[in-house]
């Protein structure tokens, strides 16, 4: 193992456990010394450190559960219960592989298609609870990934029977006993929160997430993570909005995703948004709120009331004036977390924002806007215990932008709920007027074209705007493997332009994505090894199989060369550590490995919103809200831009929340939802980290591809949020993108709307470009402009 793979897992492990959520604790642990234990579930061995498709990682090693606590000196009792569930697992993945292709042949499509992503439910069996010891856990695993979603059924978002038969007697035999979750997002453990009283979330912590586990259920370290999405039974969360339809999702819930639904309305999940406790107690003693001008300061104390040293966040929310525009109960302001505290040890806390970013967006109007009234503050430990500190308060209307009209029409006006209102007594701070200037955007300003760019032939320009590709095309391409220059690669510009370097971009949120040994010789670079992810290699017939996974070669004489990434927690689990910090050196891990690797630009971090608990990829994502995932995405973000050479790739911009029929879905959204919900994550990284790329993503939004609005590409990303960097699409094949309503995104259109890359680029996408050009649909100049952008992003990246 290398150096730099040492260094990098001592940097993670830091932070593992402030990614996990203690949910309920008794007071049972941690254990005293490692002993016999009982460890039940299909996660003990078959621990998950990340989801599927782009989110996998070739990592060294892994340490699964099983591993982990018996190096941390356990002696597990269940091994004959352990070897007895994989044989059901092995049976059971056997009949879902037999079904899933009968059931592609049945509606005449693709299985390669409908197999992507799609995860076998946790299988029903009747295993005994029998194993000795008085300590025990259930590990319940869950997986998704790229291309589907999940469901709301039993062994998936639900527990299956057995799961709950499991717990219950695992309950009622132990005297300890902890359930832990080792998954990707919410499991809906309604019918078991009654029977259990210690319960982790352990997430998917990357390499070393068997040996996080042993550590905190050692004491070693204090989970200190908050909930980033709320938990709640399935049937609990807001059902005005659709999901998973195949042309157009309707998302009528508007502004009321996650806690701001189960808030106004006074629901109560059973883990409410920012929850999370710990081996110790705190207390979260208010302070001082000032004013300046529109900067707000929100002090408080925090002392640790336990017994063993641990963290806690200060969460910071503000309640704005229902007004023209209806408003959630809270939305978040900003938070804090402490130093590690000794028990009686206190840390003050400061929390500031800036009353301007929580203006509300007026569709009739065209402009963000602050009504006035009471804008009350509150501080607490998560979204419902809080306390009302101060009221700010506003006695005139303040437009705090004006913009243009964006976006098109979604067909129907946005549900507005009857909402929770309390009574609120407050020391109140009163908002001058004029302390905030109404920033005015400039549209439409002419883009300088760089000397190099205007002395291209129009050939040329076409290139530039079409990633690198063979003329022979090829299957690689719909799965992210389309790069020439690093094995594995998912994909680069062109190599076709003397003077122009190329830009190497990896797939993989949590790490990159690449082949781990290669060779070189003078035909270029050669990935070594099978070529698809397991999780995507099976979905295909066994004959396709062989030959794509055939392992090439090396030639006499080569040398072997490795290039083994870390994998890193997901985004959700960073995001609940709720430290930006640690986050930074989450990027940073990521790119020192892309300097070793020579690739310019991640494919990474992915910040769309936890619209919906079933979207497959919400793993990668970081919360359901805006804030929470525009921070940790710009703290990535400068972690990995700190190495020269390295950017992030921002995606998928924008809407993009549900993954089954995600190539030609239409995202019907307001503009108001699409500005403070879905847009703000991504205008919150561009403004405090500048990413050098933004992805664009499969889906319509109100009829239009993404990719294809000039309004969002141009107006919003670059005139509006000040975004320096290139836009690229994500990986659009033909053969996947399209449907009976639908049509998938073109290159041409896509140049058109000032996007710079299509990706990953094939001879068909430059005659359709081509084609626009010739036919005067497409100007020589935008493709100037275009290939500026492309042109000196990858001069500043060749170091």
């Amino acid at each position: 193992m290398y150096e730099y793979e040492k260094n990098h897992l001592r940097a993670l492990r830091k932070g593992l456990a402030e990614c996990t959520v203690l949910l309920k604790s008794k007071g049972d642990f941690p254990l005293r010394e490692a002993g016999l234990i009982a460890a039940y579930g299909n996660g003990v061995r078959n621990t998950i450190k990340g989801g599927t498709g782009s989110g996998e990682v070739n990592s060294r090693f892994f340490i699964n559960i099983e591993q982990g606590l018996e190096k941390a000196g356990f002696v597990l009792t269940t091994k004959d219960w352990l070897d007895a569930y994989d044989q059901v697992r092995v049976e059971a993945h056997k009949q879902f592989l037999k079904d899933l292709r009968a059931e592609a042949k049945r509606m005449h499509k693709n299985v390669f298609v409908m197999g992507m992503g799609a995860v076998m439910p946790e299988p029903e069996h009747d295993l005994p609870v029998d194993a000795e010891g008085d300590t025990a856990i259930y590990v319940l695993s869950r997986i998704s990934g790229e291309g589907s979603d999940r469901k709301a059924e039993k062994g998936d978002l639900k527990l299956s029977d057995t799961e709950i038969r499991m717990i219950r007697e695992i309950h009622e035999k132990y005297e300890h006993f902890m359930l832990v979750i080792n998954a990707g997002g919410p499991v809906d453990l309604s019918p078991v929160l009654n029977d259990v009283d210690n319960i982790l979330v352990l997430s998917q912590l990357g390499v070393e997430t068997g040996f996080a586990l042993a550590r905190i259920l050692l004491g070693k370290e204090n989970p200190s993570g908050k909930l980033t999405t709320t938990w709640a039974a399935a049937d609990a969360y807001c059902q005005e909005g659709q999901f998973g339809e195949r042309s157009d999702t309707e998302y009528r819930e508007g502004i009321y995703v996650g806690y701001r639904y189960f808030d106004t309305v006074g629901k109560k999940a059973d883990f409410p948004f920012g929850f999370g406790l710990s081996y110790t107690t705190f207390e979260i003693e208010p302070g001082a709120v000032t004013v300046d001008g529109d900067l707000i300061t929100v002090k408080a104390a925090v002392t640790n009331t336990g017994v063993y040293s641990g963290k806690e966040v200060l969460q910071v929310y503000i309640s704005k004036p229902d007004g023209a525009l209806d408003q959630p109960y809270q939305d978040l302001a900003g938070f804090a977390k402490t130093r590690s505290l000794r028990p009686e040890e206190k840390e003050e806390l400061a929390v500031q924002f800036r009353l301007r970013d929580l203006a509300s967006y007026s569709s009739e109007l065209a402009a963000y806007i602050l009504e006035p009234g009471d804008y009350v503050v509150r501080v607490g430990s998560d979204s419902v215990d809080t306390t009302a500190v101060a009221i700010l308060r506003l006695a005139d209307q303040i437009v705090t932008r004006k913009v243009r009209r964006a976006l098109g029409d979604p067909g129907f006006t946005d549900y507005r709920p009857k909402k929770t209102v309390d009574i609120v007594d407050a020391p109140i701070l009163w908002i001058e007027a004029d302390a905030i200037e109404t920033e005015t955007i400039e549209y439409d300003r002419e883009e300088e074209i760089d000397p190099f760019v205007q002395d291209l032939t129009d050939e040329q320009l076409g290139l530039i705007n079409i990633g690198a590709f063979d003329p022979k095309g090829g299957f690689m391409s719909v799965i992210g493997s389309a790069g020439f220059s690093v094995a594995g690669a998912a994909g680069q510009s062109t190599q076709h332009i003397p003077g122009l370097p190329s830009m190497v971009m990896a797939d993989g949120p949590a790490g990159l994505r690449l082949t781990p040994l290669y060779y070189i010789d003078e035909k270029g670079v050669h990935g070594l090894g099978a070529a698809l992810p397991e999780s995507i290699a099976e979905m295909l017939p066994k004959p396709v199989q062989m030959l794509m996974n055939r392992k090439p070669r090396a030639k006499r004489g080569a040398e072997i060369m490795e290039q083994y990434a870390t994998a890193i927690p997901i985004g959700t689990a960073i995001a609940q550590s709720f430290n930006l910090d640690f986050a930074e050196v989450c990027g940073d891990v990521v790119g020192a490995e892309m300097e070793l690797m020579h690739v310019q630009l991640w494919l990474a971090p992915a910040l769309n919103i936890h619209r919906s608990v079933l979207c497959g990829r919400n793993f990668e994502y970081y919360s359901e809200d805006p804030l929470i995932s525009g921070r940790m995405a710009a703290a990535i973000t400068r972690g990995v831009q700190n190495h020269p050479g390295c950017g992030t790739t921002i995606k998928h911009y924008a809407a993009n929340n549900q993954e089954i029929f995600r190539y030609t879905n239409n995202s019907k959204v307001s503009e108001r939802a699409m500005r403070e919900i879905y847009l703000r994550g991504f205008e919150i990284c561009v403004r405090e980290a500048q990413p050098k790329a933004v992805m664009t993503s499969y889906n319509l939004l109100n009829g239009t591809h993404t990719s294809e609005r000039r309004d969002l590409c141009k107006d919003i990303l670059r005139d509006e949020f000040g975004f320096k960097g290139i836009v690229m699409t994500d990986w659009v094949i033909a053969m996947m993108a399209s449907n009976e309503k639908y049509e998938g995104a073109k290159a041409g259109f896509v140049a058109k709307a000032s996007g710079e890359l299509f990706m990953p680029g094939g001879k068909k996408d430059y005659e359709h470009l081509m084609g626009m050009l010739n036919e005067g649909k497409l100007s020589r100049k935008q493709l100037e402009i275009n290939a500026t952008h492309v042109y000196r992003m990858a001069k500043e990246l060749d170091v």
